[in-house]
């Protein structure tokens, strides 16, 4: 059996990847994975504890960030498609004049 410190670890290192790649990246395509990226960290983290506490409150509660991740990704490449039209640039250093 694997030991809950190695999933909490994963989820760590896994979050920590996101962090790190949504603030030193300037692509919005590239933050939008980074914040998938914390949120699976997140989702093991909840998947983990709800096993070794024997309760399925982490397990329900990780459906709906899955649900809310899917969401945020299809709006997300949305807005990043509409602004690659209108901009030709993803990188958010170009994208500094978003007037409406």
């Amino acid at each position: 059996m694997i030991p809950l410190s190695w999933y909490m670890a994963l989820a760590t290192i896994l979050f920590c990847i996101g962090v790190c790649g949504f603030l030193t990246r300037r692509n919005v395509i590239v933050m939008l994975l980074s914040i998938e990226l914390m949120l699976n960290g997140v989702n093991i983290n909840l998947v983990a504890m709800s096993y070794f506490l024997e309760s399925m409150r982490g397990q329900v509660f990780t459906f709906f960030i899955i649900t809310v991740a899917a969401a945020e990704a299809a709006i997300g490449l949305g807005i990043a498609i509409a602004l690659y039209r209108s901009r030709r640039t993803v990188h958010v250093d170009n994208l500094n004049q978003l007037k409406g």
